[in-house]
């Protein structure tokens, strides 16, 4: 029996409870709860914490009972990259810096999402990336390297993923290898948009795209406008008029870029944008009182620190002035630093305390089954 064998009976084992599509009749009543897992990609603590000084209201994440700590250390680094990062939570394994769906011995492992869809579940990506990009990619696809964005387009199209929202058009038209994937995305029941994020009149076994830059979307102060908020709420609108339980992951993507860039005002704009997306889903969460929202990262981004700015005094020369703020930066890469996961609704008090961050996985099925 393969590793992926071993890992899917056992994820089935754990969630197949009361499902109207489970070959064993269940006495169990309880429903099991939708999910929706916000990552915010390169957001460390003062990136949460910028929401609070520079927003025109309160965050909508203080509205968050739960609160824990995750440790982001990949199998190969101290300091993981985005792949591994996001395969932990897709997969529930620590894995190499650079694996999409891949263990750390590069055997293709079940996502989370794959395994909730054989369980009749509806799935759903959205980013400001590219949609091929690391953290979105390890939710539906499994290549050794992350930067083999045209053969996860090509995987995309193949999966069970319903619903999808970000950039990427690049990878699946007008390719370098000159591939033609409409014959794929025609047989594969997928209706795609390339030109604006609308609803639709939702069709019943079919899957729905939206490709709206060739690579990553431009960032909020450029032009990119609500985007990420409307996408969640899309998602959502499709998710409710199909009627199954739904597995929906938002990423925030451009908080790592601001921070990799080390441009302050970029990274807190798209703080301040992600925020508005959380909004959305506790929104939803609290009418349908069966939904379960998680906000985490894969890792911090940028050494990002909100510090005293500075201010002449006269006799005492340039001192702190502690109620005025500016950015600084530690580097221009990730961080080793633990991240902040948030949780709201059914079985949220799982993910308090201090863990490694593939145990979001693990707490995650456990949130579905009500252990």
């Amino acid at each position: 029996m393969t590793l992926q064998q071993i890992f899917s009976l056992v994820f089935l084992s754990l969630i197949n409870f009361g499902n109207p599509h489970s070959s064993k009749p269940s006495t169990a009543v309880r429903k099991a709860p939708n999910v929706i897992l916000l990552i915010g990609d390169g957001m460390g603590h003062s990136q949460l914490s910028s929401a609070l000084y520079y927003g025109q209201e309160e965050p909508n994440y203080l509205r968050f009972p739960v609160v824990g700590l995750s440790r982001t250390s990949s199998s190969s680094h101290k300091i993981t990259d985005s792949a591994a990062g996001a395969t932990a939570f897709s997969c529930g394994v620590k894995t190499y810096n650079g694996a999409i769906g891949m263990g750390p011995d590069s055997t293709a492992l079940p996502t989370i999402l794959e395994t909730l869809e054989d369980q009749s579940w509806q799935s759903g990506l959205i980013a400001t990336s590219s949609i091929t990009h690391a953290t979105p990619a390890s939710f539906y696809g499994h290549v050794k390297l992350r930067k083999q964005e045209f053969d996860l387009a090509e995987q995309l199209i193949t999966s069970r993923v319903d619903f999808f929202a970000g950039g990427g058009k690049r990878f699946f038209f007008r390719r370098l290898d000159e591939k033609n994937l409409m014959p794929a995305i025609e047989s594969n029941n997928l209706l795609l948009d390339t030109l604006k994020l609308s609803a639709k009149n939702w069709q019943e076994g079919k899957r729905y795209g939206y490709l709206l830059a060739e690579d990553g979307l431009p960032p909020v102060e450029e032009g990119r406008g609500d985007f990420l908020r409307e996408a969640t709420n899309l998602a959502l609108d499709y998710f409710k008029s199909q009627g199954a339980p739904f597995f929906l992951v938002v990423e925030g993507s451009q908080i790592d870029w601001g921070g990799h860039a080390n441009e302050g005002d970029y990274l807190v704009s798209e703080m301040l944008d992600f925020d508005r997306a959380i909004g959305a889903a506790l929104d939803f969460a609290e009418k349908d009182g069966n939904t379960l929202v998680i906000v985490t990262a894969d890792h911090e981004c940028g050494g990002f620190a909100l510090k005293a700015s500075t201010k002449k005094v006269p006799f005492r020369g340039e001192v702190n002035d502690y109620d005025s703020l500016r950015y600084s930066f530690g580097t221009d890469g990730h961080t080793g630093a633990m991240v902040p996961v948030l949780a709201y609704g059914p079985q949220a008090e799982k993910f308090g305390g201090i863990y490694q961050n593939n145990t979001i996985y693990e707490k995650i099925i456990s949130a579905i089954k009500g252990l």
